[in-house]
C-alpha cells in the first residue's frame, strides 16, 4: 500500500474547502456522520476538547452519528457504555473491527484468538469455539487464527499461531493499524502483532477492520438501506484508514489532526492561525493505491475538510448549513 502526494499548496487546518465533486457546496444535506473514536472523540476514554458537544450538536441537526473503530479490545457494547459515561449515548451506534471479524466466522468453527475480550466475545457470539493460544490441545484442529491487539503477545503465542497457520488455518486480522494514539504518544497497535504473525508464517491475512470490505459491509448493514453515502461524512485521524474508508464508501472525508501523512500539504502554523489560504481554494487530492483481497483498483482519496478537532468539523458543517 503506497501513497503519492500531489505537488501544490498545502491545506490550512480549520479552513473549509470546496470540492470539484458531485456533492453540494453546502452541507445542509448531511444526514450521517461516521466517526472514529481513538484520537478523534477521546484518548484512552478521556474526551478530546469539544467532542461531546460536537456529537450532541450533530444530533440536534438531525444527523445519525455512527462510531466506527478498529479498537477490538472491548466489545462494541462496552465502547457504547464508555461513550455514555462521558455524555454520548451510543447504544447500537458503535461498529468495531471485532464486529467485522465476527461476520467472517462460521458457526462451529474452532478459532484461535490472539486479542482482547472484545475479539474473544465477538468470535464466541458468532457461534465459534475459541481456542486459547496459551493452551492448545494437540488433537484440536484450528480452522481460523484471528489476530488483533494482544497485550499478552509473546513468543509462545506467536509460535502457536504460526503452527496453526502452517497446518492450514485461515488467517484473519482485526485490522492492520501499526500504532494507536495515547495521551503519551503512539503505542504499538494490532498491525504490529499481525505483521509479526504474517512474517513468521509467510501468510497474508484477511483484514476485517477499516478500511476493508468486511467492516464496510457491517457499516452498510448497521445503517440500513436508506443510507446515502453522498449525504454522509467520515471523520477520522488517519488518511490511510479513515480516508480510504470514506473513498470506498463514497463519502466525504474530514481529517482531524495530522497523522503525519501530509507533511507537505499543510499551511504553516502562522498561516493556520491567520486563517490564510494558499490561492487555489479547492480541496487537494491525495492518490492512494490500495490493493487487497476484495478491491483491486486504486482508491482516490479526497480531503473535504482538515481541522484540529471534531468540534471544528461540526462547526464547519453548522456554518455551511446556515449559509
Amino acid at each position: 500500500m503506497g501513497e503519492h502526494h500531489d505537488e501544490g499548496p498545502g491545506l490550512s487546518r480549520g479552513v473549509p474547502r470546496d470540492l470539484e465533486s458531485p456533492w453540494s457546496d453546502s452541507v445542509e444535506d448531511v444526514e450521517t456522520i461516521i466517526c472514529d473514536l481513538d484520537g478523534v472523540v477521546w484518548l484512552e476514554g478521556e474526551p478530546i476538547g469539544g467532542s461531546v458537544a460536537a456529537v450532541r450538536a450533530w444530533r440536534s441537526m438531525g444527523c445519525r452519528v455512527l462510531f466506527v473503530t478498529n479498537n477490538s479490545t472491548l466489545p462494541s457494547a462496552d465502547h457504547a457504555a464508555r461513550l455514555s459515561a462521558v455524555g454520548i449515548e451510543a447504544a447500537g451506534d458503535v461498529v468495531s473491527s471485532s464486529d467485522a471479524v465476527a461476520s467472517l466466522i462460521a458457526v462451529g468453527e474452532s478459532v484461535m484468538v490472539l486479542g482482547g475480550p472484545g475479539l474473544v466475545g465477538a468470535v464466541e457470539a458468532a457461534g465459534a469455539r475459541v481456542i486459547n493460544p496459551d493452551a492448545v490441545e494437540p488433537q484440536v484442529a484450528v480452522d481460523t487464527v484471528v489476530v488483533g491487539l494482544d497485550r499478552r503477545f509473546n513468543y509462545p503465542r506467536l509460535a502457536a499461531a504460526v503452527t496453526a497457520l502452517e497446518d492450514g488455518a485461515r488467517f484473519v486480522a482485526s485490522n492492520d493499524d501499526p500504532y494507536l494514539p495515547t495521551p503519551t504518544g503512539p503505542m504499538p497497535g494490532a498491525g504490529s502483532m499481525v505483521a509479526a504473525v504474517a512474517t513468521a508464517s509467510g501468510r497474508s491475512p484477511l483484514i476485517a477492520g477499516k478500511p476493508h470490505a468486511p467492516i464496510i459491509a457491517t457499516i452498510h448493514e448497521r445503517l440500513g438501506p436508506m443510507f446515502d453515502p453522498a449525504r454522509a461524512v467520515v471523520v477520522g485521524d488517519r488518511l490511510m484508514t479513515d480516508g480510504v474508508l470514506a473513498a470506498r464508501l463514497g463519502c466525504r472525508f474530514a481529517l482531524v489532526g495530522d497523522d503525519g501523512s501530509l507533511p507537505s500539504r499543510r499551511g504553516t502554523d502562522d498561516d493556520a492561525r491567520d486563517g490564510k489560504t494558499h490561492g487555489d481554494d479547492r480541496a487537494k487530492v491525495v492518490d492512494v493505491d490500495v490493493v487487497d483481497e476484495f478491491i483491486h483498483d486504486p482508491t482516490r482519496v479526497s480531503i473535504w475538510f482538515a481541522a484540529d478537532t471534531l468540534h471544528d468539523v461540526m462547526v464547519a458543517c453548522r456554518e455551511r448549513a446556515s449559509d
